[in-house]
């Protein structure tokens, strides 16, 4: 009876080393994921243009938003600051944050994002068409509109995952727990696709 017993559990714990890492990705995948490769916006603060691409052996975290933002943009990146502290090797993911509302965040948008992680990069454009281009395989939808009140602004409020060949990998909706962004990341880091 005990050897049946130990047999059986070893049996089952055979089984589950050969599983694998069985946690599902907080975030989620699209298929077939979308490229960015060739798409770029201005640097803010420099005179380069940066396309949306990690560089070699990195990930890109990118986030559109805009810096009068009283809610989900200091909430993502905050959420997005104790993700990269809890990493690994927090040296492998890049932030890029993209405006949505260049207007009146172009002059400021690059110290806003460096409050927040001062590795990151601001990108934005006046040119409406490549804010378009560079929106459009992210999925992301924005609106900025004058009222008598002031700007209103609406956007998509996800952060994405680019690897060094310019595909989206993963998705965040808002709300993921950072702890949940640290682990994908690792994984990510990894070698881990789906």
């Amino acid at each position: 009876m005990i050897r049946r017993t130990l047999a059986i559990t070893l049996a089952l714990l055979v089984l589950a080393a050969g599983c694998g890492n069985s946690r599902e990705f907080a975030g989620y995948v699209r298929t077939p994921a979308p490229s960015t490769k060739g798409i770029t916006l201005p640097e803010l603060g420099t005179s380069s243009e940066r396309e949306l691409v990690a560089a070699n052996g990195k990930l890109l975290v990118v986030y559109f938003g805009y810096t009068n933002c009283p809610d989900m943009c200091p909430t993502t990146m905050q959420d997005l600051t104790v993700a990269l502290r809890r990493l690994d090797d927090p040296s492998q993911v890049e932030v890029a944050m993209v405006t949505v509302d260049p207007d009146r965040d172009l002059p400021v948008l690059d110290g806003y994002v460096k409050s927040f992680i001062p590795t990151a990069v601001a990108l934005g454009t006046t040119d409406p068409s490549a804010l378009v281009a560079a929106a459009e395989p992210f999925g992301v939808n924005y609106l900025v509109e004058e009222s008598p009140d002031g700007v209103e602004v609406a956007h998509t409020t996800s952060l994405y995952v680019v690897d060094d060949e310019g595909l989206l990998l993963l998705t965040w909706p808002f709300g993921i727990p950072s702890v949940d962004i640290s682990d994908d990341l690792n994984d990510l880091l990894d070698g881990r696709r789906s």
